[in-house]
């Protein structure tokens, strides 16, 4: 599958437009620096849908990741291969006028605007790869798998930061393409809790609501530093493995 850019209709381009402008004015004093970085470095912007082989181009470059075009949800074994061989799954289908607000499936903008950011950083693309390495030691258990998404799922997708001057910043890429949820954050700081591994593993999530807890990394550092000790948990749970695609 690849991305038939010439298959967008004016009506997708203002859409994105749209949710582009509003987004980013939202989240500019909001997102973490990695993130308005990204999207500067690889020149997204309101006029254009991002391009995928130009945005390919860009992050062969900075990290060697590249942008891999799926339907929509893929299995999770399917997932975890393709992020451990440096493929971030997009789809390249786009909300419509009705579903600015909220959109409970991942669209394009989602994961383009959301995701592909980071992605032009050294620290969370290895961070990325290196969770798929472990996640793919453990594949044919289902318990493990589903661990290991729920940490995904308060990290990269609704997790938050703290700034070098110790602000709270948004770190998830479903928090920083959702205007509401990037509001609501960062208000209720009575649902922010101390980044903990073993917690989180043991925090249940939701897709259709706002999420009822946000985990705060003090750093990116504790980011990288959090796969041996998820490592850890696993091998004392269930059975020690390789730890090679860990330290590579």
């Amino acid at each position: 599958m690849k991305q038939e850019y010439n298959k967008y209709t004016p009506d997708d381009f203002e859409v994105w437009k749209l949710l582009f402008e509003s987004q980013i004015l939202l989240v500019r004093d909001k997102a973490c620096s990695e993130f308005l970085k990204g999207v500067e470095t690889l020149q997204f912007n309101a006029e254009k849908i991002a391009s995928f082989d130009e945005t390919n181009k860009l992050l062969l470059q900075l990290t060697g990741w590249q942008i891999y075009v799926v339907p929509g949800l893929i299995p999770p074994a399917d997932f975890f291969k393709l992020l451990h061989e440096k493929k971030f799954c997009a789809a390249t289908w786009l909300r419509n006028r009705n579903q600015l607000e909220y959109l409970e499936e991942p669209d394009m903008f989602h994961d383009v605007f959301g995701h592909i950011p980071y992605l032009t950083d050294p620290h969370i693309s290895s961070f990325l790869q290196r969770l798929a390495g472990i996640a793919l030691q453990y594949i044919s258990n289902e318990k493990v798998v589903e661990m290991i998404a729920t940490f995904y799922w308060y990290t990269i997708e609704f997790g938050l930061i703290k700034s070098k001057q110790g602000e709270v910043k948004i770190f998830g890429a479903g928090i920083v393409s959702s205007p509401g949820e990037s509001i609501y954050c960062l208000e209720q700081t009575l649902l922010h809790q101390p980044f903990d591994v073993a917690i989180i593993l043991k925090t249940a999530y939701r897709k259709d609501i706002f999420q009822s807890t946000y985990f705060v990394l003090d750093s990116l550092e504790q980011l990288e530093l959090s796969l041996i000790t998820l490592q850890h948990i696993l091998n004392e749970q269930f059975g020690s493995v390789s730890t090679k695609s860990v330290t590579t």
